[in-house]
Formats: structure tokens, C-alpha cells, sequence
């Protein structure tokens, strides 16, 4: 889902989910409340779409020399320093952002800013159309993406983040499209990967029905996947109002490498703002796990 009014519709529909809320529930809330007052001050910023990666330098040939110079006299011995780190900020995979339900690139601004701060140099979102009515359409239009991305890099393979809806996309892309060969490593963020019964009056919609546990797209989604090489991440709330049940955010899949990050007191708009999701993140794209395909569970506070 996204980050407009009509993701608190839920609370108008569910009535029950307001009588005793715990003192968590009411800070979560009125910390989604300012968030979204928030994000509705930069959503224009975020409605275009993000100008494309500059194409990486072909390297020149350089003639060899018609004859070998001669080998200078050795140097003397003197101390050197230590060889630089090989993995330093441009050894860092490309990362491409997907947001939510009605929603455009401005939600990732602070997780953006996170990243490269910390040495990501290539970050870049991808707003897929307001009109787009099918999740297939909008997963093969990210695979055109992707390929343009790394052919415009010189990257084989990138790393993914999605949030709600965009993370749905991106595995569907990398599960039922063969983006496995491109995509690392895809973190999601509050993604209903077995749908999500919120707020039955906004089925109208096409996106939200595949959303639904009885769509054929998350029918699709649980269906073998022996060889997927991709690594899932997924960050999951007890406290995110839009996934019904909240335990629909984590990856169940036996074929997948997945691990789940149990996320403690945020909602789901807060999940790509959050200081410590964003370290989760980080930690994430760079975490030995992700390397050596472990698959477990976690926690943030």
C-alpha cells in the first residue's frame, strides 16, 4: 500500500481495532499521522520520474609498445602502508528503490539520504504509473529497468528495496521473470507477500485484489521456485495496520533464501523513514548472510 488517506481507511472498516488500543498502538499511530502530514509536503517532488544513470565509460584501448622498455634498477626496501580496502563505496552493488500503492519515489528521501551517506554511490527510484491496473505489467517494466540500469553501469547484478507494493512487484520480477540473474539481493519493507485482507471496500481497485490471499498472483508467488540465487529480506511490523494478519509481511517460502526482521513498534509508513530500519538495511545489503544464503529470523527494537 501506499502513503495516502486512503492507506487509514481500515480504521473507519474496523471498528474493534480501536477499543483498548495499547499505549504502542497510539504512539505508532500518531507517529503514521505525522509522517503522512509529512510525506503529502514532498509527494509533488517525488511525481516525475528520476533521470536516467549516466552510461558507464568504455575503456580505451591502449597500443602495446613496439618493444619492451627496459626494466628499471629495484628501489630500496622501505616501509609501506597497508593496501586500500577493495569493497570501499563504488564496490557497493547499484540499489533501486520501489514504492508503494499510490505512492511515488519521494517516501525513500531519508532512506536515500541513509544509503549514501554510508558509501552507496548508485541509488536510484523507479515510480511505476498511477494507471499501471496489473502487478505483471508493472514487474516486466521493472525488468526493463534493471537492464537498462546495468547496461548503463557496467553492474552485472543489482540490489532492491521495496516497500509494500513495490516489494511485491520485485519479487515477482525476480521469482516468476528470471530477475534472479540480475538482482542480488531484494529487501522489502511491510510487503504483503500472502496478501493482506485490510480494508475490503478498496478491492476495487485491480493492484489491491492481487494483493488479496486469494489472488492469483500470490497463488503464483507460492508456487516452486528450486532456483531462485536471489537473497530476501524482509522487514516486517507488529504494529503495521495495513498487513492483515501482520505475519503476512514475512517471506514463507521453502525454495527462497529469505531471512525475517521483526520490526517492534512502527507502522507501515514509518518502515522506510525509520533510523533503524534504515541501519537494518544497510546492514542487510552488506551482511554475510546475504553472501553465504542464511536463512533465519530477526529483530529490530
Amino acid at each position: 500500500m501506499g502513503a495516502l488517506p486512503l492507506s487509514f481507511l481500515h480504521i473507519f472498516l474496523r471498528p474493534c481495532a480501536l477499543v483498548r488500543p495499547s499505549a504502542a498502538l497510539v504512539r505508532s499511530t500518531v507517529l503514521e499521522l505525522a509522517i503522512l502530514a509529512g510525506h503529502l509536503l514532498v509527494y509533488p517532488t517525488g511525481m516525475a520520474q528520476e533521470r536516467r544513470p549516466p552510461r558507464a565509460p568504455v575503456p580505451v584501448p591502449v597500443p602495446a609498445p613496439s618493444a619492451p622498455a627496459p626494466a628499471p634498477p629495484p628501489a630500496p626496501a622501505t616501509p609501506t602502508a597497508a593496501p586500500a580496502a577493495a569493497a570501499g563505496p563504488a564496490g557497493h552493488a547499484p540499489v533501486l528503490l520501489l514504492h508503494g500503492f499510490i505512492d511515488n519515489r519521494s517516501v525513500f528521501v531519508l532512506l536515500r539520504r541513509s544509503l549514501r551517506r554510508h558509501g552507496w554511490q548508485q541509488v536510484w527510484s523507479l515510480n511505476y504509473s498511477p494507471l499501471t491496473c496489473d502487478l505483471r505489467t508493472a514487474a516486466a517494466m521493472l525488468g526493463r529497468h534493471v537492464e537498462e540500469v546495468c547496461a548503463r553501469t557496467g553492474r552485472e547484478r543489482v540490489d532492491m528495496v521495496g516497500h509494500s507494493l513495490g516489494g511485491l512487484i520485485a519479487r515477482y520480477y525476480v521469482q516468476r521473470l528470471g530477475g534472479d540473474a540480475r538482482v542480488r539481493t531484494l529487501v522489502t519493507l511491510g510487503t504483503p507477500h500472502g496478501g493482506t485482507r485490510v480494508a475490503p471496500l478498496m478491492s476495487a481497485h485491480p493492484l489491491v485484489r492481487q494483493m488479496r490471499p486469494d489472488s492469483d498472483v500470490i497463488a503464483e508467488l507460492g508456487e516452486p521456485a528450486p532456483h531462485c540465487a536471489t537473497h530476501f529480506i524482509s522487514f516486517w511490523s507488529d504494529l503495521d495496520q495495513i498487513m492483515v494478519p501482520v505475519e503476512t509481511a514475512a517471506i514463507d517460502h521453502p525454495d527462497l533464501i529469505s531471512r525475517n526482521v521483526r520490526v517492534s513498534g512502527v507502522g507501515h509508513l514509518a518502515l522506510p523513514v525509520h533510523p533503524e530500519v534504515a541501519a537494518g538495511i544497510r546492514q542487510a545489503l552488506t551482511s554475510d548472510e546475504a553472501e553465504t544464503g542464511a536463512a533465519g529470523a530477526a529483530s529490530v527494537a
